[in-house]
């Protein structure tokens, strides 16, 4: 449904030039939920920009079901940008109109019949949870309300595409998780297509079924979240799957090697570590750990500390022969993540950004 391939955005500084988008490629397919997630100035607000033709990008395509937006003349550009509904970090709605105001607003600036107007306001305000609140005004509606009406006017043009920018991070805990379960409602009911640029991990861990790692202009992982948490070196699993500092405890084991082991699936539920310690007949002790269901899968992230006379290099190879990805842990991986998000944290991977 969403193809980008190969979109570059350079802009003009007087004589210089900034590469905000640098080659981005990446595929949703359609009824589907994609995260976009990286640091502030990693060029997610560019894309959304080019995605919705805010910007007209310097070179690559955007193709919607078929649809090639980058190349649409001036004049069909609204046309185009009916296809894609845009969700706001603020809602960015209108204090002077009421809720069934701020939701009727698109269908007006297309001269839609009034009694189709009202009807169909009424069928998104039901849709979105807000039936009886049609005269509300902004101002009397709470955060999550007003996310609410901003999500109803942007099914109003009947998109494809639903393009959420932040839609949660001015939100409490408890009503993001009202609003991302809508979006996901949403997507099965209508069969959308959904993109979310976020900078919190919990939003991409509660709805995507995929995700890209922007960074300087430049997916640098991609995949189905099932997939990319798999990988035990990629900057995208430690996000999804964080790990407490912890340091080697001394005395029993006296300080022995520390590994980082990454159970998935059906190996999630095995006691391996159990199955570790009989087979080699050596103590072992848990520092850090964390589970997770990503991707409709069972995910479990332990960093285990060895007796000092155990044999690592033998017990790696015992679970990756069980097919568990595992690896010796430097001091890198057990100083503090907090570069990397928890479920309430936002997501800061180091990725160099200038901002």
């Amino acid at each position: 449904m969403i193809t980008v391939t190969d979109l570059r955005k350079v802009y003009r500084q007087g004589k210089k030039e900034v590469v905000a988008l640098d080659g981005v490629s990446l595929s949703v397919p359609k009824g589907s939920i994609h995260g976009i997630i990286g640091h502030s100035g990693a060029g997610k607000s560019t894309l959304v920009r080019c995605l919705t033709l805010l910007d007209r990008p310097t070179s690559g395509s955007v193709n919607i079901d078929g649809t090639e937006l980058s190349s649409v003349r001036d004049s069909e550009i609204r046309a185009a940008r009916r296809r894609i509904g845009m969700v706001f970090q603020h809602a960015n709605l209108m204090d002077s109109r009421t809720a069934a105001g701020n939701v009727a607003h698109p269908l007006e600036l297309v001269k839609t019949p009034k009694d189709t107007v009202r009807t169909k306001v009424a069928e998104l305000l039901k849709l979105v949870g807000l039936e009886g609140f049609e005269n509300a005004y902004p101002s009397q509606l709470s955060g999550g309300q007003r996310q609410r009406v901003g999500i109803a006017r942007a099914l109003a043009s009947d998109p494809d595409v639903l393009l959420c920018d932040e839609p949660t991070s001015a939100l409490d805990p408890a009503t993001t998780d009202e609003i991302l379960d809508l979006i996901q409602d949403l997507t099965r009911r209508l069969q959308l297509t959904v993109l979310i640029i976020t900078h919190e991990m919990h939003v991409v861990k509660r709805v995507c079924g995929s995700v890209s790692l922007l960074a300087k202009g430049r997916v640098v992982e991609a995949g189905e979240l099932a997939d990319v948490a798999a990988e035990l070196d990629s900057k995208l699993a430690r996000a999804l799957l964080p790990l407490p500092a912890s340091e080697p405890i001394k005395g029993a084991l006296q300080a022995g090697p520390v590994l980082e082991i990454l159970f998935s699936g059906e190996s999630a539920k095995e006691p391996v570590l159990t199955s570790v310690a009989r087979h080699f007949d050596i103590d072992l002790n848990v520092l850090a750990g964390s589970v997770e269901t990503l991707g409709g899968q069972q995910f479990g992230h332990l960093r285990v500390q060895l007796a000092d006379h155990a044999d690592y290099d033998a017990v790696l190879g015992y679970l990756r022969d069980r097919g568990i990805s595992a690896k010796l842990a430097d001091a890198a991986d057990r100083s503090d993540e907090s570069d990397f998000a928890s479920d309430t944290a936002d997501f800061a991977v180091e990725t160099g950004d200038s901002k």
